[in-house]
C-alpha cells in the first residue's frame, strides 16, 4: 500500500553546509547493497517526477538484505550535472535503512529549502545538456531469459527494475550520494577526529549537526569544528565548552560514480 512522504520533523535536517563527497568500496555494505539503496533514492526521485506515491518497498526485491531494514540515520545528497541540489538527512534511526533513503533522497530533490524542487523540465534539459558534452550514456543490461513462472517481488526482474530506474536518471545528469550514518555516541572535544567523526551538538531543545566531510572539505581544525558545529545549532561558538551535548557519529559514503 502507498504511503506518502512524511511531514519534515525535527528527525530530518538539511546539510546546510553541503557537498558530501564519496569513498572507494569499503566498509559495511557490499557493491550490491549499495546499488540497491542508490537505486531506491533514484526510484523514490522518479515515482515523484511521475506522480506516483512513494511505495513502502517499491522496485524491491523480497530478499532484500537484513541490513538495508535495520533503523540507520542517513543523508541523500543531489547532483544535477556536478552541481549540488538538495541535501537532507535523518540524523537519528527513525526508519528502515531502504525506506529512510527513499524519503530523504524524494526530500533532497523537492524539500530542500536552498532550492527549488527538481523539475521533469530540469531533468530532461540536463539529459540534452549532457547529451551535447558528448557524455556516453552507461549501457542498461540486457534482459535476462524470462522464466516460465511468473516472476516474484525477490525476482531477477525487480532486481532489473531498480537498475533501469537509476540508469535513466543517470542519464539525465542526476546523481546521487549517500552518507549512512553510524549510532550515535558520546564524545569529548578532545577525542574527536577530524575526517572521521561527524557531529551533533545539541543544548536547550536546539540541536545541530555536521557531516564528517564538512571540517575535511573547510580544512577546519578540531575547535573550529566544534565551533561551527554550534553555530549550525544556533548556539554560541563556545557552547561545547558550556554545557552542550557532544555526540558523534561515523559515516560510509558513496555514490552513483563509486558503483
Amino acid at each position: 500500500m502507498s504511503r506518502p512522504l512524511p511531514i519534515p520533523s525535527e528527525n530530518r535536517s538539511e546539510n546546510l553546509d553541503g557537498e558530501t563527497g564519496s569513498g572507494p568500496l569499503s566498509g559495511e555494505f557490499s557493491r550490491e547493497q549499495r546499488h540497491i539503496l542508490l537505486g531506491i533514492a533514484h526510484g523514490a526521485i522518479v515515482a515523484f517526477l511521475e506522480q506516483r506515491a512513494l511505495a513502502d518497498a517499491e522496485g524491491l526485491p523480497a530478499s532484500l538484505p537484513p541490513i538495508l531494514r535495520e533503523p540507520r540515520g542517513v543523508f541523500s545528497t543531489l547532483y544535477l550535472n556536478g552541481q549540488l541540489r538538495g541535501c537532507v538527512g535523518y540524523a537519528a534511526a527513525v526508519a528502515p535503512l531502504y525506506r529512510a533513503v527513499a524519503e530523504t533522497a524524494r526530500a533532497a530533490a523537492f524539500e530542500d529549502s536552498r532550492f527549488p524542487p527538481v523539475t521533469l523540465e530540469e531533468v530532461r534539459a540536463g539529459a540534452g545538456a549532457k547529451a551535447g558534452a558528448g557524455a556516453k550514456p552507461k549501457p542498461e543490461a540486457k534482459p535476462e531469459p524470462k522464466p516460465e513462472a511468473k516472476p516474484t517481488a525477490g525476482s531477477k526482474a525487480a532486481d532489473r527494475s531498480v537498475r533501469s530506474t537509476r540508469a535513466c536518471l543517470l542519464r539525465s545528469g542526476l546523481e546521487v550520494s549517500l552518507s549512512v550514518l553510524s549510532p550515535l555516541f558520546p564524545v569529548r572535544p578532545d577525542a574527536v577526529e577530524v575526517g572521521r567523526h561527524g557531529l551533533v551538538v545539541s543544548l536547550g531543545g536546539r540541536r545541530g549537526l555536521l557531516l564528517p566531510q564538512v571540517p575535511v572539505e573547510h580544512g577546519w581544525d578540531r575547535e573550529t569544528f566544534l565551533e561551527q558545529t554550534c553555530r549550525k545549532t544556533g548556539l554560541p561558538l563556545d557552547a561545547w565548552r558550556r554545557g552542550a551535548t557532544i555526540e558523534a557519529f561515523t559515516a560510509e559514503v558513496f555514490g552513483d560514480e563509486d558503483v
